[in-house]
């Protein structure tokens, strides 16, 4: 019998490669990937393949890692209860992001698609070219076109990896300005990440980022959760506020 007949007569196979195959990959599986791991011979559709994805999330429920799907597609990750404990197999410190690009990035998630000059207007302060290079670098933002205005400013967009960076499936799950003003109780809650080296206005002093630039991080991919909820807790606050100003300017002409 071979191994194409076994996979169509038999489910559990096809579970085993499923699941073996999103271990394997370095990044999340779209269903139309899952597929194509697939021959005509196999007799393998998108429902066998969602019927099973169904299955390998509820056998991994309670469990260290889950199956999660983000949008990109189906991966494992760590959960995140385990992860203060499971981060201490690296030596090295994860890498820290100032509060001035985090604040960047929460105003192009929320308002996108936006304007350098518009997040400058928001925020209250200049926006360096470092801080857009560095998300556009990340791939977790990226330019879509241009601004009809003069001077044509690049409008920015978040990306699938900045939604895959934040297991999110598409925008609509990003959190909404109410629950960001539950914020502190969460940053009191969650002891990640240090504060060391962060000046008063949450960025970094010009010795830690030098000291930084020599730290090698065998994650460069993970960021200071403490830093990170209150510099976006501010933000959305401030895009809140604006929200509020529209409403009232609104509610105020003339009829």
């Amino acid at each position: 019998m071979t191994n194409n007949s076994l996979v169509k007569n038999d489910p559990l196979i096809l579970r085993k490669i499923i699941e073996a195959s999103i271990f394997a990959a370095n990044k999340a599986l779209s269903m139309d990937k899952l597929l194509r791991l697939f021959s005509a011979e196999d007799a393998v559709d998108k429902n066998m393949i969602g019927d099973t994805l169904a299955q390998l999330k509820g056998e991994y429920q309670g469990r260290g890692v889950e199956l999660i799907e983000v949008s990109s597609g189906f991966r494992f990750q760590v959960i995140s209860s385990a992860a203060p404990w499971v981060s201490r197999l690296w030596d090295e410190k994860p890498q820290k992001y100032s509060r001035a690009l985090l604040e960047t990035l929460a105003l192009v998630a929320y308002r996108q698609p936006v304007t350098r000059g518009e997040i400058e207007e928001i925020r209250g302060v200049s926006v360096s070219s470092q801080i857009m290079r560095t998300l556009v670098e990340r791939e977790w933002v990226r330019i879509i076109g241009h601004k009809d205005v003069p001077g044509k400013p690049a409008m920015y967009a978040t990306t699938k990896i900045f939604l895959d960076y934040f297991s999110l499936k598409k925008l609509d799950e990003l959190p909404t300005l109410a629950e960001i003003r539950d914020l502190d109780t969460i940053n009191a809650e969650l002891d990640f990440g240090e504060t060391e080296g962060l000046d008063s206005a949450g960025g970094f002093s010009s010795e830690s980022e030098e000291k930084a630039k020599n730290e090698k991080t065998s994650d460069p991919e993970r960021i200071d959760i403490d830093n990170a909820l209150s510099a976006l807790k501010e933000t959305y606050q401030k895009i809140d506020g604006l929200n509020n100003n529209s409403l009232s300017e609104e509610n105020n002409k003339p009829s």
